[in-house]
């Protein structure tokens, strides 16, 4: 308790928490994004229910990663070689979840950009196993973003209770987000190119990550806020076309 009470009385406490509650956000978006294209696949009325329950996991798996720091640790120690880099579980990882990241996008791209013909009979079976295989696709990514978190969040700071709160702030960030995202990418078909674009982006920093090819987060976040500023800007302008074309309709 007294430990408790001296980090709240600590401004650079505070400090460290701000930045990490921050840095996890940003962080989570990746997740976020992730599990809004995949749960819009659902029907309508299930959709909800798997973002709580992604949302969940990645919350159980970042806390239950906090409880075993020293675990978390070792996971960084090279294993073997490679190309002349010390792979660690991490680095497996880490490529392991981007390497499916890329994949999942692609198929997503691919569907979008020529979607098959599916019968009645096809549709409705994939309709009846597609909740199972979102949920256990949200937690595979989970699993990887909440290793990065993690990790992230240790070299931030010492303070487990600081990592939790953080941790904690961040998922409820992306609760609250999760309902509204999903519904506006489901809205604007565009949007969800360009969110699959950023899967690919993320998926392909996640395996150089691994390699050892140390890519600054905020070239990539800044990038992706510059194109969708662009597809923003887009949009606006679809918009005042409709508007303009309404307008000029005879009454």
């Amino acid at each position: 308790m007294d430990y408790l009470l001296h980090l709240a009385a600590d401004p650079a406490a505070w400090a460290a928490l701000a930045t990490l509650i921050v840095m996890e956000v940003v962080l989570g978006i990746d997740n976020l994004i992730f599990i809004s294209i995949l749960t819009n696949k659902l029907p309508e009325a299930t959709r909800a229910r798997a973002r709580r329950i992604g949302i969940g996991l990645a919350l159980v798996l970042r806390l239950v990663l906090l409880a075993s720091v020293a675990f978390m640790v070792q996971l960084t120690e090279p294993l073997f070689e490679l190309f002349g880099h010390g792979l660690s579980w991490r680095d497996l990882i880490l490529i392991a979840g981007g390497v499916f990241l890329i994949w999942k996008a692609t198929k997503e791209i691919h569907h979008n950009v020529d979607p098959a013909d599916e019968d009645e009979a096809s549709a409705a079976k994939v309709a009846s196993l597609s909740f199972g295989a979102v949920i256990f696709q949200i937690l595979l990514l989970d699993l990887v973003f909440s290793i990065d978190s993690i990790i992230t969040a240790v070299g931030m700071t010492d303070h487990i209770p600081i990592m939790v709160v953080a941790v904690v702030v961040a998922v409820t960030v992306m609760l609250v987000a999760a309902g509204p995202l999903a519904r506006f990418i489901e809205a604007n078909p565009t949007i969800v190119m360009l969110a699959l674009g950023f899967l690919l982006l993320i998926g392909t920093m996640l395996v150089a990550e691994g390699f050892g090819a140390h890519i600054p987060k905020g070239y990539i976040y800044a990038a992706m806020a510059f194109s969708a500023l662009v597809e923003g800007l887009n949009m606006l302008r679809r918009r005042a076309a409709r508007r303009k074309k309404g307008a000029g309709d005879p009454a």
